[in-house]
């Protein structure tokens, strides 16, 4: 098992909800209306869960280039709010040969300063020869 570097984000904000949703096409108010989402009952705005799972994706591409990624899978536990940094964390699990291709499976995991878990996701990426 290989222990991944950490990688912590800066505070999410409100203007970046709004950019994301823009980029997106996104535009469901409870991530970007405050009285719609209290409305909602969400207790103000929640970032997109695939606004999270992009800088999950950004991390992977810390970790490893773009061209070795052959998988990458996540679930959703909690949501995340305008303020909250977060820390991704992967490891390296095990290692395979995929139709003659070496790979290694892994994990990673996105939570925010408090350790609540937002994101656990699996990969797996080609090894270089």
């Amino acid at each position: 098992m290989t222990t991944l570097q950490t990688i912590v984000k800066p505070p999410v904000t409100h203007t970046q909800l709004v950019r994301y949703a823009g980029a997106s096409g996104d535009f469901n108010p409870i991530h970007t209306v405050v009285p719609a989402a209290e409305q909602a009952g969400l207790g103000g705005v929640i970032a997109h869960g695939m606004l999270i799972m992009g800088m999950a994706g950004e991390a992977l591409t810390k970790w490893f280039s773009h061209k070795q990624l052959r998988s990458f899978k996540v679930r959703f536990s909690a949501m995340t709010r305008p303020g909250e940094s977060l820390v991704i964390e992967g490891r390296c699990l095990e290692q395979t040969i995929h139709y003659g291709e070496r790979r290694t499976k892994g994990e990673l995991i996105v939570k925010n300063e408090e350790g609540e878990v937002k994101l656990k996701g699996d990969f797996e990426v080609a090894l270089s020869s």
